[in-house]
């Protein structure tokens, strides 16, 4: 490595290690187990350490926000989390390198016909606690309340709420399974998932960090990565013009 690039290795992974918290619970980013975890953002992780000479370490969650506490906490120097405006005030986030959606799913026969009749008075909508979602309709909605628990669709079951909010692969899985169930169209947000450091790191390690991702977006690093996992290669994020 030059000495720019050992300097910036240093700053991004002090320990020598660099280590990357890998959020389990979403299926579109990473699958496997703790001990072998994979998908695209393992293979993302993989890369910024080859670049830069490190060794990598993995350190697996089952939910975004105790993703988010390891870095934040110093327990890591890498995630890969949904660009939200809360995280923003400590996350230094790259441009995307996926985006998904939010969807909402009802009982066949509620009276909702489609995702923009959920904010009204009295309607409970089942979140995961802490995720992108979360964080978007408790910002965001004027009139339902947010229940939150383990998982959007089994704190909807649990307390036989009105709506559950989630990711659309697995919430579309879960409807399939389910015939009393159907999915809320449109979407009711896009999530935005990008690389993130602490705003600690130097605006070399950052801008670095951005390019590259832009990189590997550009080149269909990305989408193969999403390929390989068994994920839709077009969730990749547009290459930033």
């Amino acid at each position: 490595m030059t000495l720019i690039d050992a300097e910036l290795a240093h700053d991004l992974a002090p320990t020598g290690v660099l280590r990357a918290s890998i959020n389990l619970g979403n299926p579109v980013l990473a699958q496997g187990t703790p001990d072998e975890p994979s998908g695209v953002t393992v293979e993302l992780a993989r890369e910024v350490a080859a670049r830069l000479a490190l060794p990598v370490q993995f350190i697996c969650f089952d939910a975004a926000r105790k993703s988010y506490a390891a870095m934040a906490d110093g327990r890591a120097d890498l995630c890969f989390l949904a660009v939200d405006p809360d995280r923003e005030k400590e996350v230094a986030f790259t441009p995307p390198y996926v985006h998904i959606e939010g969807v909402y799913a009802a009982p066949v026969d509620s009276e909702f016909v489609s995702a923009d009749d959920v904010d009204r008075d009295g309607v409970r909508i089942g979140v995961k606690k802490g995720s992108a979602y979360d964080l978007y309709l408790s910002r965001t909605l004027r009139h339902a309340t947010v229940v939150r628990g383990d998982e959007g669709v089994d704190v909807f079951h649990a307390e036989t709420l009105d709506v559950a909010a989630g990711i659309r692969q697995p919430v579309t899985a879960h409807v399939a399974r389910r015939s009393e169930l159907r999915l809320l169209e449109p979407a009711f947000m896009t999530i935005w998932q990008a690389m993130g450091t602490t705003k600690e790191r130097r605006p070399r390690t950052t801008q670095f960090l951005s390019e590259l991702v832009t990189e590997l977006v550009a080149s269909r690093f990305v989408a193969e990565a999403l390929r390989r996992s068994g994920q839709d290669p077009a969730l990749a994020a547009p290459t930033p013009v």
